[in-house]
């Protein structure tokens, strides 16, 4: 079916209380997987591009653009395109030829005024383009390149009264906040503050966003959609289970050379974690 905008699904979900989930992609089996297993629960999904993934695929966003939009437009299930953790302007310029609906303009490194500023410079660019837009105040942490940090430091988590502020002067349609869940995360143990969500969710009149949930134990995921999470972002989650079945195969088969063998375990692992993670947000709201 022909590509929806992320602006859609995530608006469609606030209103019902319930989370769309938006997976990160960096190979052509990231991107059949995650449409695989979006088919297998019958849900919406969203595919995420992430500026470190343009970085490894040696600076060119539009070849897993183009094969992203090719596997969306067969899917049988709504499939959008969005540009995940944009730092660099000539990036974000990119995306609406490249078949983007929406972007994450990410500036919360900069100290708040900065923050703002380039945020509603972004905004109002991407609003021009017809691109809806999602920003990030507080700091989650755990990315590509920066610092170690900890989730649960002072400062580090996003204040209710601030966020309010900065989505109505910076214009964006969403917002990822810090409350306690990290990126890269390889364990399942993060907590969430569920009070300050349901704060933030009182206070914020766009859709909030969760970043790192690859991280949270199947209990913090629904209670995180309901107390307001509309947009569910996992990368980790899926690169766990393609390694480790690629491990496996190639242990179990130390002599295999043909790459298709083992890529199709690791598809097939990442296809059954997508699975898993939506119904498990579906069950959120069951």
């Amino acid at each position: 079916m022909p590509l929806v905008t992320t602006g859609e699904l995530v608006t469609r979900a606030a209103q019902q209380r319930s989370a769309v989930a938006a997976f990160n992609i960096i190979t052509l089996e990231h991107i059949e997987a995650v449409i695989a297993g979006a088919e297998a629960a019958q849900a919406p999904v969203v595919l995420q591009v992430s500026e470190n993934a343009v970085k490894f695929r040696y600076g060119r966003l539009l070849p897993l653009a183009r094969a992203a939009v090719a596997a969306a437009e067969r899917a049988a299930v709504p499939v959008a395109l969005h540009l995940d953790h944009v730092q660099s302007d000539d990036l974000l310029r990119q995306a609406p030829g490249a078949g983007f609906s929406s972007v994450m303009y990410d500036a919360a490194r900069l100290p708040y005024a900065q923050n703002l500023t380039a945020t509603r410079t972004a905004a109002d660019w991407a609003h021009a383009q017809g691109l809806w837009i999602e920003a990030e105040l507080g700091q989650v942490g755990g990315k590509q390149g920066q610092p170690a940090l900890d989730a649960h430091a002072p400062g580090a988590r996003t204040d209710p009264a601030q966020a309010r502020a900065f989505v109505a002067d910076s214009g964006v349609d969403a917002l990822a906040v810090a409350i306690g869940s990290t990126h890269a995360m390889t364990t399942r143990t993060a907590t969430l503050d569920h009070d300050r969500l349901e704060r933030l969710a009182a206070t914020v009149d766009v859709p909030l966003v969760l970043h790192g949930s690859s991280g949270l134990p199947d209990a913090e995921l629904t209670a995180a959609v309901t107390g307001g999470i509309a947009k569910v972002n996992i990368g980790t989650a899926l690169n766990i289970a393609m390694t480790g079945a690629i491990r496996t195969h190639l242990a179990a088969h130390p002599e295999a050379v043909d790459s298709r063998t083992y890529l199709s375990a690791g598809r097939e692992a990442m296809a059954r974690a997508v699975t898993g993670i939506v119904r498990t947000l579906a069950g959120a709201i069951a």
